[in-house]
């Protein structure tokens, strides 16, 4: 975005000044303020995706998979107020350690899979959906427990706002797909991915900690920023059989429906192509 004016010109997107006039603290205001109108946007995108969800999908007497992430946040706002307005008998299921805290946080029943190894459905969020409705997740190192709660569903729903919605996987998110490995064979993974597949698998490293990012499964995760668009199907089938491969982000042929919340306010809706 640009916002241009007498003497000045200010783009946002690159984050710089190309020219320093007499209106420099007018300017940063101006654009500091556009990036909080557009993560405003943002976040009330995702509650409304997360309360259409919700609201569509979860009934009396069910057993909801409770997915990872800031949109999820919204979903267990709305699943907490349903569940005391309407008074719904409904057990949880998290997909992580922030889902777990978040579910007891509001006060809603825990479970997991000893328990409820069916469960009816299960919502969460994405990094990107293509048209064929195949995900990129683990932007924040659930993908596995996310994957497996999903596997256990009857009904798997995502919910996303409008940045996350593209033609082709690639073309929103830019950081690529994270696959979580056995710390030992993160070395010869990264490898024998670059080589099979291009592009490169890179060790993802923490930020307010020395080192690298840790799952909850205490492994660590690469991501595989590819260089052209696959047969998902069949990549995420041969990643996965390479040895010391936990999971991949790929969410292929899962997603049931898909709700992103739109800049003008809306819910657009997303089902799988019909063959």
């Amino acid at each position: 975005m640009r916002l241009q004016g007498p003497g000045f010109f200010w783009n946002l997107a690159a984050g710089f000044r190309l020219a320093l006039p007499d209106g420099q603290k007018h300017v940063r205001a101006l654009s500091q303020s556009a990036v909080n109108s557009t993560t405003t946007m943002a976040e009330e995108a995702k509650k409304l995706a997360a309360y259409a969800a919700v609201d569509n999908h979860v009934q009396n007497n069910q057993v909801v998979g409770v997915g990872s992430g800031s949109t999820i946040v919204y979903a267990v706002d709305r699943l907490a107020e349903r569940v005391r307005q309407e008074k719904l008998n409904i057990a949880c299921v998290p997909t992580s350690f922030q889902a777990r805290q978040l579910i007891l946080q509001h006060g809603l029943t825990l479970s997991d899979l000893d328990r409820h190894p069916e469960l009816d459905v299960a919502i969460d969020g994405a990094d990107e959906v293509d048209t064929d409705l195949t995900l990129i997740k683990g932007g924040g190192g659930c993908l596995t427990q996310e994957k497996i709660v999903a596997g256990c569903a009857k009904h798997f729903v995502v919910i996303a706002d409008y940045r996350k919605d593209s033609d082709a996987l690639g073309q929103q998110w830019k950081k690529g797909v994270p696959i979580e490995v056995i710390p030992m064979a993160y070395v010869p993974v990264s490898r024998m991915i670059a080589k099979r597949f291009g592009g490169e698998a890179n060790l993802r490293m923490a930020v307010s900690k020395a080192g690298p990012v840790v799952t909850d499964n205490s492994n660590f995760i690469l991501d595989w920023k590819f260089d052209s668009a696959r047969n998902w199907k069949e990549v995420n089938t041969a990643i996965k059989m390479i040895p010391g491969v936990v999971e991949t982000g790929l969410f292929v042929g899962m997603a049931e429906r898909v709700y992103f919340g739109m800049e003008d306010g809306s819910v657009k809706l997303r089902d799988p192509p019909v063959n």
